[in-house]
């Protein structure tokens, strides 16, 4: 796949980039170098290669899969301007 000049500027408007001739010429050789270096990955036989997260082994840290309130709520309304029972007041809007 190759970008041309016409595509680097329709890029940059869909952005909301302001983007000079001379930026958009240096963009189109910049945007093509790297479409070719994906293109030359998708070249690599990864058939036997396994997934993973890191490339040293470690096992991942889990937690506990437990439901729980969080035990926040009194933070949580800390700075609200009304309360009652760790719930938001307020005002009425519908009568």
């Amino acid at each position: 796949m190759s970008v041309d000049l016409q595509t680097v500027k329709r890029v940059a408007r869909l952005a909301r980039i302001a983007v000079s001739e001379e930026d958009a010429e240096r963009m189109t050789g910049e945007l093509n170098a790297i479409l070719g270096f994906v293109e030359q990955l998708s070249e690599v036989d990864v058939s036997g290669v396994e997934p993973m997260t890191s490339v040293t082994p470690m096992e991942m840290k889990k937690r506990q899969d437990v439901v729980t309130d969080g035990n926040k709520a009194a933070d949580i309304v800390a700075n609200a301007p009304a309360t009652e029972e760790n719930f938001f007041l307020v005002p009425k809007v519908v009568e």
